[in-house]
């Protein structure tokens, strides 16, 4: 990315959140979501509760998640807001588009989370931790909350009809990595491919799970590129960076992944005419300077972490929680998130299959939604 732009990214989200500290005058007012409904596929970044009631490692619904949102402990790997409920709210939604493992009633037209922490896209990845939803399985459940919206409209064309007008947000591949690929201990993939190799199986096994998903209906796709996961407090503690700021192995492997995720979207937008494809690119997003939009802890998390990397329980968080990029060994603070986000919803707002209001962009709230958890 050109040094002008990445100046540009930083004034933007710069602009937000000083915007955001000054808005006090209460929330933005309800109106119209800006799409139908919105699904959302992914792994711990957007896990928002469906690891609640797995037998796993992977799963954060204790104190002090959960610190900055009002019911606490909801399941987020966050102390408040993830990406996802900052995009529901930025896209117009009353509530947080709720967790696959909670959704009932006629909620679900408007969209669920299937997003599960160590999920990836292979079936194995994440298995040390403990059970965990692939993106095979995640799958598995929009079908039947496909099915289930069938059932609530009456009609399978209007249901198509319907589905066709969502939004998709798939964020998949980091625990393909992180927690399977550099895992040599547990898997045998670096042994069997080269990073080049694992990329190209990874990109394969991708390409079957998006079509699947057109196939349910999904016309509005949004890929989510990885990011830098050798910048997390918990790669810089284990592999150390011989001098550099981040692991630059692991931030080489979120490249190749992403080089051949830009080459399927755009094979997708070439092969369906009727659909668009997005590639967010979180990898250069990620790569400004943080101390420029007023971060000043880079390389730590904000809790004290177990041996997971996750927040150990009922340990007192730090206070300044602005301060710092990282909630715990691996996630994002939310006000990381918030600057995320913005960014995210701007590439929406570049493609002309997401021509979005941003005028309220300003008004993004200090105090956040109930969900529906």
């Amino acid at each position: 990315m050109a040094c002008g732009m990445k100046l540009l990214l930083v004034a933007t989200a710069l602009s937000l959140v000083l915007n955001t500290q000054h808005f006090v005058q209460g929330r933005p007012q309800v109106r119209e979501p800006q799409v139908p409904c919105f699904f959302i596929f992914g792994d711990s970044v957007s896990d928002n509760g469906n690891n609640n009631l797995l037998p796993t490692f992977a799963k954060v619904n204790y104190s002090p998640y959960g610190v900055d949102f009002p019911q606490g402990p909801t399941g987020r790997f966050c102390n408040g807001r993830n990406i996802v409920d900052v995009l529901a709210e930025l896209l117009g939604f009353e509530n947080y588009i709720p967790p696959f493992a909670y959704a009932n009633g006629s909620e679900i037209v408007k969209g669920v989370n299937y997003a599960s922490g160590a999920a990836g896209i292979r079936k194995e990845s994440g298995r040390q931790l403990g059970a965990r939803i692939s993106m095979g399985e995640q799958l598995k459940n929009h079908r039947t909350s496909v099915l289930r919206i069938i059932d609530i409209l009456g009609e399978r064309s209007l249901a198509k009809k319907h589905l066709n007008k969502c939004l998709y947000s798939v964020g998949m591949g980091s625990n393909d990595y992180i927690n399977n690929y550099f895992l040599p201990q547990y898997y045998q993939t670096s042994k069997k491919y080269t990073l080049e190799e694992y990329a190209e199986v990874l990109i394969k096994q991708y390409t079957q799970q998006i079509l699947r998903l057109r196939k349910y209906g999904a016309r509005k796709v949004s890929l989510v590129g990885l990011g830098l996961i050798g910048c997390t407090p918990d790669a810089i503690k284990t592999y150390g960076t011989n001098g550099s700021s981040c692991v630059e192995k692991l931030n080489n492997a979120s490249q190749q992944f992403n080089q051949k995720l830009v080459a399927l979207v755009d094979e997708l937008n070439t092969n369906f005419t009727d659909s668009k494809f997005i590639y967010v690119n979180s990898y250069e997003m990620g790569s400004g300077d943080p101390t420029l939009v007023g971060f000043k802890v880079l390389d730590a998390g904000c809790c004290e972490v177990d041996q997971y990397g996750q927040c150990a329980p009922n340990k007192t968080p730090c206070q300044n929680r602005t301060d710092y990029v990282f909630w715990d060994g691996f996630h994002p603070s939310e006000a990381s998130n918030l600057i995320s986000a913005s960014r995210t919803y701007s590439a929406y707002n570049a493609s002309d299959t997401y021509p979005m209001d941003i005028s309220h962009l300003v008004q993004l709230q200090l105090e956040p939604q109930v969900t529906a958890i």
